[in-house]
């Protein structure tokens, strides 16, 4: 697995393109029945394929293991306005279809996969973000999100020339809370008295929160009439409009999960994004399906990543990034305290 940096020890997702994979099983045999894997199925969270960032680093994980273990696959997008019943639908169908493992990315899949998985009980069924599913054949995929964001804190702290930073989250929800957790608490340890403007887009992800880049947009120039000089995003699709935002007023965007200094479709922008916060939900993806079709061990029960084990982590693929040795030491400093446990970052 490729290192994006000597900070993340794992490799996150370069840009996927928006491109249709289509199913190709290898096998005519139905793994819902117990036989071979049709090959990995994978449902999109909100916002879809890509957004750059969550569901783009799920997705490249798909693609490695079609092209590593030679394997069909089938990824599927989401609708507009799903009910949890739509969700039910979409993975029972890759299940009677034959796929192994299945895939629910992000949260809201966790009523869908809990109900399916049941159904298929030889059929190894995963969820990213969610940890409440407690079923032999579900495996809990989640990160500690505070950790990376911690670290994002302190590149800001570093990086501000007015000590004014921001924050954009795309839902209200508990678990963009502990994006902001680790950001404030990471910027507040370089300097207690910093200024720090945040703000959720939505309230629940149905009314747009991580697919609406116009909504980032807004957020994020609010933020920076306000007097912010780096805002971090944690609102996926949303994020897009806040790294724009940046970009225009020529102030520090950091990006989340993916790498989004190296995303192609955010090329124009991102001599403006300083970092990205990742999350190796591409090494997620691949894993759970290496252990199902290669190692024959299904992954089960949660699975989580941190920084110490390459499942979180902070980019410095910016050049202006490398080339600040202060800014760097800070984020080492920090990264080995949380490794060695002597900073424990909050998470709400």
């Amino acid at each position: 697995m490729r290192r994006v940096s000597r900070l993340a020890v794992a490799g996150v997702a370069t840009a996927a393109l928006a491109v249709t994979v289509s199913a190709c099983g290898t096998s005519s045999t139905s793994a819902a029945g117990g036989g071979k894997s049709k090959g990995v199925g994978l449902a999109y969270d909100v916002g879809g394929k890509g957004d750059q960032s969550f569901n783009d680093a799920a997705y490249a994980g798909f693609q490695k293991a079609e092209k590593d273990f030679k394997i069909g696959g089938n990824d599927v997008e989401p609708q507009d306005g799903e009910t949890d019943a739509d969700k039910t639908q979409r993975l029972e169908t890759l299940a009677k279809a034959g796929y192994n493992p299945i895939i629910g990315v992000g949260y809201s899949y966790a009523p869908a996969v809990k109900e399916v998985a049941a159904k298929y009980p030889k059929v190894t069924f995963g969820i990213v973000d969610d940890e409440t599913i407690k079923a032999k054949n579900v495996a809990d995929m989640v990160f500690h999100e505070e950790q990376s964001s911690y670290l994002a804190g302190v590149a800001a702290a570093e990086a501000t020339k007015k000590n004014h930073i921001g924050f954009i989250g795309g839902v209200d929800i508990p678990l963009i809370h502990k994006f902001e957790a680790g950001y404030v608490q990471g910027a507040k340890s370089v300097n207690p008295k910093i200024k720090i403007e945040k703000q959720y887009l939505t309230e629940t992800a149905q009314e747009g929160g991580f697919a609406s880049p116009d909504k980032g947009e807004s957020a994020a120039n609010g933020q920076i009439d306000a007097g912010a000089d780096v805002i971090y995003h944690a609102a996926g699709l949303s994020g897009q409009g806040v790294i724009k935002a940046a970009s225009d007023h020529k102030v520090w965007a950091i990006g989340c999960d993916s790498d989004q200094y190296k995303q192609a479709a955010l090329a124009k922008y991102k001599k403006y994004i300083l970092t990205s916060a990742l999350k190796n939900v591409e090494g997620a993806v691949y894993d759970l399906t290496k252990s199902v079709v290669k190692d024959k061990k299904p992954l089960t029960g949660e699975i989580r990543g941190a920084l110490a084990n390459g499942g979180v982590g902070l980019s410095d693929a910016n050049p202006a990034f490398k080339g600040d040795a202060a800014l760097q030491a800070a984020v080492k400093k920090a990264a080995d305290g949380i490794k060695n446990g002597s900073i424990k970052v909050k998470t709400s």
